[in-house]
């Protein structure tokens, strides 16, 4: 059974939803750049807004971190973390791989997430201790055990070569199997439910990966950031997989 949590934030990654996708299909997408040179449509804006007043409804003192409106202090020790359209660059593009992502954090405990993407009709949520969920079906991650029989993907190449991953990243690459650089929180998806083996990524911020973060370790992989260190809101790395080739894919960090 689904927890008020989980109903509470299914409900807003709904209510995003209608927003997100109205301005997908009509002409008044407007773009700004914001001060880190990323883009923001309205979209972003008004799809944040609508999430935070969902859960307040149900939560008013809980606290909130997003991306487009920062840090809400709540009283409680709950703090949910939003992303209202990760990929933005895809979405202004007219690619439809971008999604809504809404995580639950409990003190430093990440507890709950939810990813939605709208246009590929891929809806994942879980709740830590309950197991994940694709479109209302329990997913697992893959059985996968070695570089060379495995599917991997990975986040902007360039910013390997910036925080002096890359002689790792290539290595990896050189032996995996196969790897695509999907990006973003749709390869997140691929791990949790077994289509993909193991993603990396050298630059993200918490919004990012808090809600897929859950998902695929209740889908039975695990989560890490690049140093194998557990995921905090300070986090700027990642490396999630099915759990068998964890260990594996950090060895080939381990001396940068």
């Amino acid at each position: 059974m689904s927890s008020q949590f989980l109903t509470v934030a299914l409900e807003a990654a709904k209510n995003a939803e209608e927003i997100i996708t109205a301005y997908y299909t009509g002409d008044a997408m407007k773009v700004e750049m914001k001060d880190d040179e990323t883009p923001v449509t309205l979209a972003d804006r008004e799809a944040e807004k609508i999430i935070r007043e969902t859960i307040k409804q149900a939560f008013p003192d809980h606290g909130f971190l997003g991306e487009e409106y920062g840090i809400e202090a709540g009283s409680s020790p709950y703090v949910w973390i939003i992303d209202p359209i990760d990929a933005t660059k895809n979405y202004i593009r007219k690619i439809p791989i971008f999604g809504t992502q809404i995580a639950l954090m409990k003190g430093e405990e990440l507890i709950l997430g939810v990813s939605n993407a709208p246009l590929l009709n891929e809806l994942l949520y879980a709740e830590a201790g309950s197991g994940a969920f694709w479109n209302g079906e329990s997913i697992n991650v893959s059985n996968v055990a070695q570089p060379e029989a495995a599917m991997v993907c990975h986040g902007g190449l360039k910013w390997f070569k910036e925080k002096g991953t890359f002689p790792g990243m290539s290595d990896f690459i050189n032996d995996a199997a196969r790897t695509r650089g999907f990006g973003d929180f749709y390869m997140y998806h691929l791990v949790a439910s077994g289509r993909a083996d193991a993603v990396v990524e050298a630059a993200i911020s918490i919004w990012d990966i808090a809600a897929i973060t859950v998902i695929v370790r209740e889908a039975g992989g695990k989560v890490t950031d690049i140093q194998g260190k557990t995921i905090t809101k300070d986090t700027h790395s990642l490396v999630a997989t099915n759990g068998v080739l964890h260990d594996t894919v950090l060895n080939y960090f381990n001396d940068v």
